[in-house]
């Protein structure tokens, strides 16, 4: 297994304790929430090529053997939201740790409170499995918003080690 990557300048490390601040995820009108399913993954790398800079140029027969090979990958901690049109505009991707791997909401559905309740998904999914926090990471210049949602949810920074 390859050593994990050391911080980039202004990365940071987040972290939500699942205690009772929890709440249920609200999904606007027009958009629902499932867990992915096979055939789902194009629609899905093809959304974090839209949303990460850096993931536009990964051709999906690399990715996808990556992902779904990793050991942390569970198909029912990929939380996929769908449109009215039955387009992937949202995802959460998350690893078995209790760590949000990649949260994604495409731009043309952004402000519509969509990567909240995926947030909030996410927890409670992890809550149910018996973790006790999850974690993120995240680049404070490079995502301001997201570490402004982040923020809203109850995440916290912490140390790196842990």
């Amino acid at each position: 297994m390859p050593e994990p990557r050391p911080p980039a300048p202004n990365d940071i490390r987040l972290r939500k304790i699942l205690d009772e601040t929890l709440v249920t995820p609200h999904w606007p009108d027009g958009f629902v929430m499932r867990c992915l399913r096979h055939g789902d993954a194009p629609a899905l790398h093809a959304l974090l090529g839209d949303v990460f800079e850096n993931r536009a140029d990964e051709p999906f027969d690399d990715w996808w053997p990556r992902i779904s090979g990793d050991l942390e990958f569970d198909p029912d901690l990929c939380f996929l939201v769908i449109d009215a049109k039955g387009r992937l505009t949202a995802a959460a991707l998350c690893w078995t740790s209790a760590f949000i791997k990649n949260l994604a909401v495409h731009p043309e559905a952004r402000g519509k409170g969509i990567g909240e309740a995926l947030m909030w998904q996410a927890f409670a999914a992890f809550r149910d499995r018996g973790a006790t926090h999850v974690d993120l990471k995240t680049n404070t210049v490079e995502n301001a918003a997201a570490v402004r949602l982040y923020e809203r949810v109850g995440m916290f920074e912490v140390d790196w080690e842990g």
